[in-house]
């Protein structure tokens, strides 16, 4: 079986994170979204407004057809060294240094990477704007 895995926040799900599962579903047979953990997210970001619980984001993505697993995670580096899979699926956004040592990481060991393009048009990002307009 050739599980995939992808990771993510996920606070505002939108047809673009759908879209990232349908794609990265495609690449095997077994999709794993890891969900990052809100307290990290505002370790790194204090000043995030998060809209969702990590329980309530990690409900929602397992509530998608495509998704067949989902987990938490912290650090993209250090949780993907725990998590059992073989093709690390990412956006072309997703190049911080946490993920470019996830890539490194990846490739010292024998697992694909492959970055899915990006939904032309909507964002996260894009919502919160439009939202705070209203």
């Amino acid at each position: 079986m050739r599980k995939i895995l992808t990771v993510g926040v996920y606070d505002m799900l939108h047809i673009g994170h759908i879209l990232l599962f349908k794609h990265a579903k495609e690449l095997g047979d077994h999709l794993i979204v890891a969900v990052q953990d809100g307290d990290s997210i505002l370790k790194y970001k204090p000043n995030t407004h998060m809209v969702y619980t990590t329980e309530e984001r990690m409900f929602m993505v397992a509530s998608i057809k495509y998704v067949d697993e989902v987990v938490t995670y912290e650090d993209v580096d250090v949780d993907i060294q725990n998590i059992d899979f073989d093709v690390f699926a990412k956006g072309p956004d997703q190049c911080h240094a946490g993920f470019q040592r996830a890539v490194e990481w990846c490739k010292a060991h024998g697992k694909e990477v492959v970055t899915i393009p990006r939904t032309e048009g909507i964002s996260s990002t894009l919502l919160r704007e439009y939202s705070r307009s209203k």
